[in-house]
């Protein structure tokens, strides 16, 4: 498995490769990525564990949409089956996947504990739990620290899982050895996924924004509000189906790798 080193401008081409591939096979997309949705809530709902189990199927769920999408490329129509490829990959890649999920569970909490040292708990239980959001809790000062010091120190976290999954799937790494080289395929490739996501937030606020305008120019203000989920909803879909393509061009296979 080797490292590539990609220009800049890759970002752009990350994106375009997620809309194109998207539009290949639009129904089996963004219906794989509804069920990658709702397996996350209904896992989410679970009692006392619920939350945990959530966050710790997310590194398979991922892999199972990037599988999708290798599919999609090869013009095959990816079938509700392979979004649990991870699962289905033997004993020993199984048990990697879990212990990855497991590790990104406990990372991600362990954020949470952080913020609740802030707060006291109030931003991680209304993202772990959920609740109403109120202008006075937004307010808070102690409640937007929380806030920001949970996305800086998910940065970090988010890199160390991004190629993770795909690592442990299609290279045979271990949990620790593919956290570790996903966090430096996108440090070394840091230029690339910058342009990958500001061209991805912006395309998404430009189609708001159209959906916005076309509210005003019907004279239907709810349309808007009507139309910006599902929009959402495909943008989201299109965006996960972008990520293969940003593992895709930063690792090489060699003959060394796992089978």
């Amino acid at each position: 498995m080797k490292l590539n080193i990609v220009p800049a401008r890759t970002g752009l081409v990350w994106v375009k490769l997620g809309f194109k591939t998207f539009l290949q096979q639009p129904l089996a997309m963004s219906g794989l990525f509804f069920m990658f949705i709702a397996m996350l809530s209904v896992a989410s709902l679970l009692p006392f564990i619920g939350s945990a189990l959530a966050l710790a199927l997310l590194p398979a769920a991922t892999l199972g949409l990037m599988a999708a999408t290798q599919e999609a490329t090869k013009g095959k129509f990816p079938m509700p089956s392979i979004l649990i490829s991870a699962f289905r990959a033997g004993q020993q890649r199984l048990k990697a996947m879990v212990t990855l999920g497991a590790m990104y569970a406990i990372g991600f909490l362990a954020i949470m504990v952080v913020s609740s040292l802030i707060d006291g708990g109030q931003f991680a239980k209304l993202y772990l739990v959920g609740g109403k959001i109120t202008e006075e809790l937004v307010m808070q000062s102690s409640f937007q620290a929380a806030m920001w010091v949970t996305l800086a120190l998910y940065l970090p976290l988010s890199l160390m899982f991004w190629h993770a999954p795909a690592l442990v799937h299609w290279h045979g790494l271990t949990p620790v050895k593919s956290v570790f080289f996903s966090f430096m395929a996108c440090y070394k490739n840091f230029a690339a996924f910058t342009v990958y996501g500001l061209v991805w937030s912006a395309a998404f606020i430009l189609a708001l924004l159209v959906v916005g305008v076309l509210g005003v120019l019907l004279g239907n203000p709810g349309f808007a509000g009507l139309a910006m989920f599902p929009i959402a909803l495909i943008f989201f879909a299109m965006f996960f189906t972008s990520v293969y393509f940003t593992f895709r061009d930063s690792f090489e296979a060699t003959p060394a790798d796992a089978p």
